[in-house]
């Protein structure tokens, strides 16, 4: 077995590494915060490890914070449970190294991103919530577009998603975005082009973009892919639904209100400023999200759902190159 690594500072080293194929490694990053709920991290973890038919070399999670005590108590176990699951399907060979990174305080979830990205070992990262669900396919299908195992190498890959309410087993609307290329880079100027749950990218492009913009709202993502973008860095998304992205009953609810377009409206600025956007876009931009985000929410929801299904029926269904 490898031996673990020493880093200094508040990081727990909870497991080793034994790579039982010849697939290019890659990391886990996840982040958990006071909010989550022990029984949804659990299967996240597992869903993204154990139940993968490609699994991470290692696992990152960043504790953004004091989290509940049986969240902490998962944590402090979390490589115990890794190597028992992975030995009871007689696959002890590939168990994940675990490593949980502590952070004092709360700090958002692109500062938690950024401190993990940071101590991950490996060139390909793959993140993940904390309460959503992978599908076993999603590593082997997502991982060789930027791993350099086949050409093109892409910087940045995503999937579409499938929502659900409460019980996995039963599906709910899936949401595609554009595969790549022009169609992508021209949807950015108006929505988010990639499912942040649902991507994988290279270390060294996101480190040499400056990582997630810190202190910038609820967006720190779409911040992102625009910086990446005018950069000139691939970006790519595949057809099929790879994560269940799960929904509770109160997510269109969040999605509205002033608090939320305020800060859209700032992101829209930005973009406007940076130059990613014209001044037409911006004025649609902001047209667009006054309705959406102030509607009520029963008349949000019916519209974002028949808005997504607009879009998978038009969009592109090409794969990525």
């Amino acid at each position: 077995m490898a031996p673990m690594r020493a880093i200094p500072g508040v990081i727990h080293h909870l497991g080793e590494v034994t790579m039982a194929s010849a697939t290019p490694p890659f990391s886990l990053l996840m982040a958990v915060y006071r909010g989550d709920r022990v029984e949804y991290l659990r299967r996240a973890l597992l869903s993204n490890t154990v139940g993968q038919t490609r699994p991470p070399a290692e696992v990152v999670i960043v504790r953004d914070g004091v989290v509940a005590e049986d969240v902490q108590g998962f944590l402090d176990d979390a490589s115990a449970l890794l190597r028992a699951r992975f030995v009871a399907a007689d696959r002890a060979g590939e168990a994940p190294e675990v490593t949980v990174l502590q952070l004092d305080r709360n700090g958002g979830l692109a500062h938690a991103l950024n401190q993990g990205i940071a101590v991950c070992r490996y060139e390909a990262v793959a993140r993940a919530d904390s309460d959503d669900v992978a599908l076993p396919q999603r590593f082997a299908k997502l991982l060789p577009l930027i791993d350099g195992s086949r050409t093109p190498v892409h910087d940045v890959a995503g999937s579409a998603i499938c929502e659900f309410e409460g019980d996995e087993r039963r599906p709910g609307q899936i949401r595609r975005l554009p595969a790549g290329g022009e169609a992508l880079r021209a949807y950015a100027r108006l929505q988010s082009p990639l499912h942040h749950p649902s991507v994988a990218f290279r270390r060294s492009v996101i480190l040499a973009a400056g990582g997630y913009p810190e202190r910038a709202g609820r967006f720190e993502d779409y911040l992102l892919w625009e910086r990446l973008i005018m950069r000139g860095a691939s970006l790519v998304n595949l057809p099929e639904p790879l994560v269940l992205y799960r929904v509770d009953a109160g997510a269109y609810e969040r999605r509205g209100g002033w608090s939320m377009f305020r800060d859209e409206l700032a992101l829209q600025r930005r973009f406007r400023s940076d130059g990613f956007t014209t001044t037409a876009q911006f004025a649609r931009n902001v047209t667009v999200r006054a309705c959406y985000r102030l509607m009520p929410v029963r008349l949000r929801q019916l519209g974002y759902r028949l808005l997504t299904a607009v879009h998978n029926h038009r969009g592109d269904r090409g794969g990525a190159e």
